[in-house]
Order: C-alpha cells, then sequence, then structure tokens
C-alpha cells in the first residue's frame, strides 16, 4: 500500500501496491506506468481529478514529447536551454509507449500473454536460429568465392551445412511454423529458382498438393525449362515418383536424363523393377521400360546371344508381374512389343500361354497373347496381316494344332467365352469355315426347343446358328438364335433380336 499527499490541495489518497507481473504483457504495462508517473493516475481520475502538482508533471512531460521525438524542430541555443530546463525539473523525457505489441506466435497466439520462462525459451530459439544463419551466410560466401576460384568446398562443409540447414529448418517451425522442404534445405540446389504452380484465383478447384510434393515439382520444372541432364535431375525424378508414379511428364523427362548420361539401361531396368512390383497398375512405368528398350536396342541389335539374354531376364521379370495380376493389360502389350522388337518367337513365349491358360482357362489375356504369339511370327505369317484375315502363309499343321488346343479347351470348359472366340480367330486365319467345327459344337446341347432341351454352351449356339444359315437351314439357325434370346442367354436379348432380323 502507498499514501499520497498533496500539500497544496489538502488531498490525501492511497494507492494499492502493484501485484508482480506474469506475463509478458502484464510487465510491459508495470514498465509503461512506471515511465510515466501520472498516467496510470490520469486514467483513473482524469485530468480534473489530477492534484495540481500532477498536472503540471502531466502537462510538462505531454509537451516534452513533441520535442523529443523531433516533431518540433529548435535551434541549437534553444533546444539547451529547453532541456537543460527539463532537467532541472526532473521531467520525464524517457517514456514507453503504451500498448506494446510482442507479435503471434506460429499458433496466433500474442506473445504478450507468454509468461517469462515461455519468452525465454522462445528467445533462445530465436538466438540460436541467428546464430546458425550467420555460419549459414559464412558458408555462402565461402562456397562462391571457391567457385570463383574454379574449386568445390570440402564435402565435410557441405554435410555440416546440410545438418546446420535441417536444425535451422526445425527451429522455423517451432517458431514460426515454416516448413522449407529437403530441397531448400539442400545445399546442392541453391543455384535453382523453383517455378511454383499458379492457379488463377477464380479456380474452381484447386488442387491441394502435399508441401513437399509441390516443392519437388516445382524444382522439376526448373530443370526441365533449363533442359538440365544432371544426376541431381536423376534423383529428383526419383522423387517425384516415389511420390507420384502417375506423373507422366516426370517419366519422359527421366528417359531424357538417362539417355544424356548414357548410363546404363540395366541399371535403370533394375531400378524400375522395384517400382513396377509397388505400382502394379500403372502404365507411365511400362512406357518408360518401352523407351528404355528401344534405347537399349540400338546397342544389342547387332548381338543376337545379347537380345536373347535381354528378352529371357525381361519375360522373367514379367511372369512376376503377371503372378501378381494376371490380367494386366499394360504387362501383356509390353511383351508382345518386346517379342516382336526382339524377334523373340521362342517356344518359352508358347508354353508360358500354355501353363497360364491352364491355371486360369478364362484368362483371355493370355489366350490373346497365345494368339499373338502363334500368328504374327514371321517365319510362319504374313507381316503385317491383321488378326481377323485368312493368312495362306500360316502352315496347315500350326491351323490344326491350335484348332486341337481350343477344342481340348473348350471339352474342360464348354461355356468359356475366350476359348471359343480363339477357335473362330484360328479358323479364319487357316481360311476356314465354321462348319468344319460344326460337329464338334453340335455336341453341346441336345433336342433344341424339345421339352428335355440341354444346353451346356451357348457359344456352341451362337456358332451353329451362323453353320446351319450357311447350310441354307435357316429354321435351324432362327431356332438357335430363339433359344439364346429365350432362354439360354436373354442378358443379350435386343442383339439375337437384331440377328434374327439378318436371317434370310
Amino acid at each position: 500500500m502507498a499514501i499520497g499527499i498533496d500539500m497544496n490541495d489538502c488531498q490525501i489518497y492511497v494507492t494499492a501496491p502493484e501485484a508482480p507481473p506474469e506475463t509478458v504483457g502484464e510487465r510491459s504495462k508495470q514498465r509503461y506506468y512506471q515511465t510515466n508517473p501520472v498516467e496510470k493516475r490520469f486514467e483513473e481520475v482524469g485530468f480534473p481529478g489530477l492534484t495540481p502538482a500532477e498536472k503540471k508533471t502531466y502537462t510538462h512531460a505531454n509537451l516534452i514529447l513533441p520535442v523529443a521525438n523531433r516533431l518540433v524542430s529548435l535551434s541549437n541555443k534553444t533546444d539547451r536551454e529547453y532541456w537543460k530546463q527539463v532537467a532541472k525539473e526532473g521531467l520525464p523525457c524517457r517514456r514507453l509507449k503504451n500498448n506494446y505489441h510482442w507479435g503471434q506466435d506460429k499458433h496466433g497466439r500474442d506473445i504478450g500473454t507468454y509468461r517469462f520462462e515461455e519468452l525465454k525459451k522462445r528467445s533462445l530459439s530465436q538466438a540460436k536460429l541467428t546464430a546458425l544463419d550467420v555460419l549459414h551466410r559464412q558458408f555462402l560466401t565461402k562456397r562462391d568465392a571457391a567457385r570463383k576460384n574454379g574449386t568445390e568446398l570440402p564435402q565435410e562443409d557441405i554435410d555440416q551445412e546440410k545438418e546446420r540447414r535441417k536444425e535451422m529448418a526445425a527451429l522455423k517451425r517451432e517458431l514460426y511454423g515454416e516448413i522449407p522442404g529437403p530441397l531448400a534445405n539442400d545445399p546442392e540446389w541453391d543455384d535453382v529458382a523453383p517455378i511454383p504452380q499458379t492457379e488463377p484465383e477464380d479456380a474452381l478447384a484447386r488442387i491441394a498438393y502435399p508441401d513437399e510434393y509441390a516443392e519437388a515439382v516445382s524444382y522439376l520444372r526448373a530443370v526441365m525449362a533449363s533442359e538440365e541432364y544432371s544426376p541431381r535431375c536423376l534423383r529428383l525424378t526419383e522423387r517425384v515418383i516415389g511420390m507420384n508414379p502417375a506423373h507422366y511428364t516426370v517419366w519422359l523427362y527421366r528417359f531424357k536424363v538417362v539417355a544424356a548420361l548414357n548410363l546404363p539401361v540395366l541399371d535403370e531396368i533394375q531400378w524400375l523393377n522395384g517400382v513396377a512390383m509397388d505400382n502394379l497398375k500403372n502404365y507411365q512405368i511400362w512406357h518408360h521400360r518401352q523407351l528404355l528398350l528401344d534405347h537399349h536396342y540400338t546397342a544389342i541389335s547387332s548381338d543376337p546371344e545379347a537380345c536373347k539374354q535381354f528378352a529371357k531376364s525381361e519375360t522373367d521379370f514379367i511372369s512376376k508381374i503377371l503372378a501378381e495380376d494376371t490380367k494386366n493389360y499394360h504387362v501383356w502389350s509390353y511383351r508382345q512389343y518386346l517379342v516382336t522388337k526382339l524377334n523373340y518367337w521362342s517356344p518359352f513365349e508358347l508354353a508360358t500361354t500354355q501353363s497360364m491358360i491352364e491355371d486360369d482357362l478364362r484368362n483371355n489375356s493370355a489366350w490373346s497373347h497365345r494368339f499373338f504369339v502363334v500368328f504374327s511370327d514371321p517365319s510362319v505369317s504374313t507381316t503385317g496381316s491383321a488378326p481377323t484375315e485368312h493368312d495362306p502363309k500360316v502352315p496347315a499343321e500350326i491351323i490344326d494344332r491350335e484348332v486341337k488346343y481350343a477344342k481340348e479347351k473348350i471339352q474342360l470348359a464348354p461355356q468359356n467365352q475366350s476359348a471359343w472366340h480363339y477357335l473362330r480367330g484360328v479358323l479364319v486365319k487357316g481360311g476356314r469355315g465354321l462348319d468344319t467345327v460344326g460337329e464338334f459344337a453340335s455336341q453341346f446341347f441336345t433336342n433344341l426347343g424339345g421339352d428335355d432341351e440341354d444346353v451346356k454352351s451357348s457359344h456352341a449356339l451362337d456358332l451353329m446358328s451362323e453353320v446351319y444359315h450357311k447350310q441354307g437351314d435357316i429354321e435351324k439357325a432362327k431356332l438357335c438364335l430363339q433359344r439364346l434370346m429365350e432362354k439360354w442367354d436373354p442378358v443379350r436379348e435386343g442383339y439375337w433380336k437384331y440377328r434374327l432380323s439378318e436371317l434370310k
């Protein structure tokens, strides 16, 4: 408790002792009042409530401010006399400002609400960041000087800088909520000005890229724009692919880097194998592999044994992929390209399809590849012959073999559409009509249209409708289509109606 007595006005006033401050803001407020002696009294009672002595102090103190803040210019002599009088009267001329704002932390919290230990911890972190920044700038200066002399800094200095930047990034995250990406913290990328993704302000739906991915792609744009092909660019593409394997552009750029640096294709394929196993449905991977195949072929085209070994290693890996996903379209497409490019029309390919078909008779992809291998081999077929046209170059014994193979598989699963389609394709290639298998197909249904009608394969009915039509037996052809429409394949009722309308 403090007691004040104003002898001129015969007034006695009592002020309660101030509690010790608990926060930074409270301490600032107390210091403000300490440097502005009558300010608190003025706030409590106003100017009329002040004692004459307090009015004089308040008035003089506020008159000093314009001069102290250089808002009023005085001559040198007047200025000296003025401050001499201020000192004589003991007037407060050094005064803190009211409502000092300490700012906000990364969470939006007013730093003025910090307790002293919290502020001390923050101040130590800021001091540490400042010290690290000084060392960081020293590193940049040393590196610039070394490069001007045509040299580079020792790896030890670079490693220290990397660790320093990690520490700085952690402090910036702690203090300001900044999240510098790993590339920004890597001295290797200091010379690259990243190109960020820009979207219009009125975009209907902006893509919320993760910070690390957005940073990596911004650096990718920069090196692509400058047409840089270097080992660090290769590492950057690997980083982007690791976060987004479907980024088509980065795959194209990666191939350019591989080609420009003349990197070993087999090493690139070894890396690609791991990516492919983790992303089975990604078609960009297989397009990249095809580009690598074309690039590698120029080096091995004159060596049949090297081509054979490469084809074997590729088909071995493809088999691993197909073991995980037997009907992967992208893989089968690449396999066909591989066989054609390397002239790998080996018995192994035929055996592979046979093995996969035995595992799954309905694997249409395996059936399709078998047809490709059998009827696209340039040694026994006409180059460029379409799959749906007769090829007189194909030996009759091959046609017989494939017809027999298809029949065997149909016997195992009469309702399997893949085998029936394969049989039709083989007959077309051999220039043989459907009537050559009419007897075979007719065994899969009995007493058609009767009370004890039995149909084991709707595909047999479909085929026989065409056989009957060719033989001129329109009534039997119509009966096959009607039974398909009414009972054995009503899902495609519209199609069967159309077929019926075409019969003459």
